[in-house]
């Protein structure tokens, strides 16, 4: 079955099917539920399914099956290869049988039309049928002669291989093995032998020379003990094998031997197998003088053990698996107090600290369980004081042996060490502390510096009549208040307590619409490259940090390649599993990068270890505040996510933040929001509560200039009169931070509890988010960060009176 085609087979077919004037023959095996065709021809396939099988019909016949129309006939007349493609007609096939009379397929022969076959047709295939058998017996006589033939070879290997590892054997054993010829002797000769073959262990274990193979042994050892040659003469003459120990002094070593006959009785050949016992002896003999002497060993080795129980100043004790003492050595004394009588007999924990019962009793069990418990716990000292003790333990029958040392002074130690170090971290801390408070003082004197000076510029060109160019001085001390907001934002953000005002953000949007400004900012010797990633995910953000943070991270990268180079920001979706959140310390799950990389200079590992520090910077003196870094990182934590920095010296630098993906659409960018509110003319009624009156007025003037009604409150109380009293309201903007007992937060609250669904805007000017939820805020809620600008307040009241008149 499923052997190639043959030639010979191929041949017959062929002489079938043109002797019986037939298009098709085949010479069809059957067996293993199939049938498979040895040769066909003009049939074109080797194999046919069994249950369209014509064959398997024939097998039922003695010699031959003819079936001149199939269609006639029950057995095949719904056959698919009759009623179907290729249309058999007619079938001739006669079996092929084994000498034994097994029929094992057929030789047939197949026609598309039907026809009858001639009997001289039936004859020349019953004649080809044996040719075709012939060559198959001649094929499997081959094959029986070639497996005979490999299996001689294999025996013939395995002889080899046998008589291989037999010498391996033989050479490799520890035991030593020789076999020797016996000569017997006679009334004038005494027993002789010598030694015609022995493995290397022979000669290690005798200490004999190889010389000595072929010598008569009383020539060649004549000290050799005479109970040697009786043995083996004996074991030649009877053939009874023997077993025994015994000693040499001419050898100086004892043996233990076994000894037997091999080959014929008349070659007088004895086989010795042996190992040198001579270690075993003597241990033997020392372990007899040791027995002769071991009342007197032990009871030296039991004074020993009764001075190390009673001299050692670590505490010792036997105790159950209940926890009662059963002994306890003289140390207890000298550390605890107690006498013997005082605590044998009685529970380990009526000495122990109640907090360090469970302990101890977890200890003393887990001995039971078989463990080798460790242990520190606090005993009570006879005094009322007391002591740690460090236990080890370890179980033996059903008691446990434990020794205990007092670590008292060393737990002090650890005590007053942990102090110190808390101490230390205390002073670290007001140092950062005053580095922090320097630097916030260089920073905000320049700045008001700027500020005052400019004003009183101002008030000394308005004293005397000059009012041209009063912008100028203006704008300076707006730029220096921008410039203080932006330093106060950055250290709220550095120390994550700033409040931000997340809103679904296109990452990408965002950063197309600072392309510009980026290329200005960086100048022309540097070329930014935008790589945004296309269904890039968007991220629930505060839109204004986001891009404080590139342009932050675009300033470094500028001044990280003063000959110029190249800027990438690139963005990307990224898949965080358990192993890449851990190196990135964020939990599992979907977020967005955005990676800012240069070809600068490149940070070393201890700059990257600093990099986010407060006022850490490696820039000159006055070029650079230390805070960018540590806002961005700051930003990142708020929202949940997390900024890495990857860099080589002299290649350059990627700064990459990660944050989490936001799970819906993102909304248009604040500023294009901005400006579809900013030209609206308002309507309805803004109630303003804030303690500084300077604000109040402010936003009321603001606001009611561009349309829209002011009510003012000094503190929560005030407002929510107000609001108690049913006038119409649709905005609330409150101060965070309110006098006399109740916060911004706490007024919103109890101002939705009057009004479900009241918009609310929250105006401060320091970091009290728990105020406001933790830095995030509920639906309906929004916040405006002081100082803002004028036109900052009308926008996001335009756009929240806006949102509030579509919900209602």
């Amino acid at each position: 079955m499923d052997s190639p085609r043959e030639r010979s087979f191929d041949e017959l077919a062929a002489l079938t099917a043109k002797l019986c004037d037939a298009p098709i023959a085949v010479v069809n095996l059957v067996g293993d539920g199939r049938q498979f065709f040895k040769a066909e021809v003009g049939l074109g396939v080797r194999e046919t399914p069994l249950e369209s099988s014509f064959c398997v019909k024939a097998l039922l016949e003695d010699d031959l099956l003819v079936v001149p129309d199939l269609t006639k006939d029950r057995r095949f007349d719904c056959n698919p290869l009759v009623t179907g493609d290729p249309h058999i007609r007619a079938y001739a096939g006669a079996l092929l049988k084994t000498a034994d009379g097994l029929a094992i397929g057929t030789l047939c022969v197949l026609d598309h039309r039907a026809r009858e076959f001639t009997e001289l047709q039936q004859e020349t295939l019953l004649v080809l049928a044996r040719q075709v058998m012939a060559q198959l017996d001649l094929r499997r006589t081959v094959a029986d002669r070639d497996r005979r033939y490999d299996e001689l070879q294999v025996s013939r290997e395995q002889l080899t291989h046998s008589d291989a590892r037999y010498r391996t054997l033989f050479d490799s054993i520890e035991s030593g093995f020789c076999i020797v010829e016996v000569d017997l002797g006679d009334a004038a000769a005494p027993i002789d032998y010598r030694v015609i073959e022995a493995n290397p262990a022979f000669y290690r274990q005798t200490g004999f020379v190889e010389a000595v193979r072929g010598r008569w042994l009383r020539d060649a050892v004549p000290d050799l003990e005479e109970h040697f040659y009786e043995i083996y003469g004996r074991v030649a003459r009877t053939g009874e094998p023997v077993r025994f120990e015994e000693g040499s002094a001419a050898l100086g070593r004892w043996f233990d031997v076994y000894a037997f006959r091999v080959g014929d009785a008349v070659d007088q050949r004895v086989a010795i197998l042996f190992n040198d016992i001579s270690a075993r002896r003597a241990a033997e003999d020392a372990l007899r003088d040791l027995n002769e002497t071991l009342e007197d060993q032990i009871d030296k080795r039991t004074a020993e053990r009764d001075r190390m129980w009673d001299t050692s100043p670590d505490l010792m004790l036997i105790i159950d698996f209940n926890g009662v003492f059963r002994r306890v050595n003289p140390a207890w004394t000298t550390v605890l107090g107690y006498k013997h009588d005082e605590l044998v007999g009685r529970h380990v924990n009526e000495f122990v600290l109640p907090d360090d019962h469970q302990d101890t009793v977890d200890a003393y069990q887990a001995a039971k369980a078989g463990e080798q418990p460790h242990i520190q716990n606090r005993y009570r000292h006879k005094d009322g004081s007391f002591r740690w003790i460090a236990w080890v333990a370890a179980p033996a029958g059903d008691l446990t042996y434990a020794t205990g040392r007092d670590i008292t002074a060393e737990k002090a130690r650890e005590a007053e060490l942990a102090h110190t170090q808390d101490q230390l971290r205390q002073a670290q801390k007001m140092e950062a502390v005053g580095q922090l408070t320097g630097g916030l003082a260089h920073d905000f004197n320049n700045l008001l510096t700027g500020m005052m000076g400019n004003l009183e510029l101002l008030q000394m060109r308005v004293a005397r009549g000059r009012l041209d160019d009063l912008d100028r001085f203006v704008l300076a001390a707006q730029g220096a208040g921008r410039r203080a907001a932006s330093l106060t934002q950055r250290l709220l953000a550095f120390s994550r307590r700033q409040t931000l005002d997340p809103k679904p953000t296109e990452v990408n949007r965002l950063i197309a619409g600072m392309e510009d400004l980026l290329r200005r900012t960086v100048g022309p010797a540097i070329d930014i490259e935008v790589v945004g990633a296309g269904g890039l995910w968007p991220a629930c953000i505060d839109a204004g940090q986001l891009e404080n943070a590139l342009l932050n991270l675009s300033i470094n990268a500028r001044d990280a390649m003063p000959d110029g180079g190249r800027l990438t920001i690139e963005t990307a979706n990224k898949w965080l599993d358990d192993r890449s959140g851990r190196e990135r310390d964020l939990p599992p799950g979907q977020y967005l990068s955005i990676c800012v990389t240069d070809t600068g200079t490149g940070m070393s590992a201890e700059t990257i270890e600093r990099a986010f520090e407060p006022f850490f910077t490696t820039k000159p003196l006055g070029e650079g505040t230390g805070l960018g870094l540590s806002m961005i990182y700051g930003f990142a934590r708020q929202s949940e996510g997390q900024v890495r920095i990857y860099s080589e010296l002299g290649i350059g630098t990627t700064i990459c933040i990660y944050l989490p993906r936001h799970h819906g659409d993102a909304g248009l960018p604040e500023q294009e929001a901005a400006i579809a509110t900013a030209t609206t003319v308002g309507r309805g009624t803004v109630l303003v509560v804030d303690d500084e009156a300077t604000i109040r007025h402010l936003i009321d003037e603001v606001l009611g200039e561009a349309g829209y009604t002011v009510i003012g409150a000094a503190d929560g109380a005030a407002g929510l009169k107000m609001l108690q009293a049913g006038t119409q309201i649709e905005l609330l903007i409150t101060d965070v931070g309110l006098p006399n007992g109740m916060n911004g937060r706490q007024v919103a609250d109890a101002a939705r509890s009057l009004r479900p669904g009241l918009k609310v805007l929250f105006i401060t000017g320091y970091a009290e988010n728990a105020a406001v939820g933790n830095g995030h805020l509920e639906p309906g809620m929004e916040l405006l960060t002081k100082p803002f600008t004028l036109e900052a307040l009308t926008a996001k009241v335009a756009g929240m009176m806006k949102d509030a008149a579509r919900s209602s």
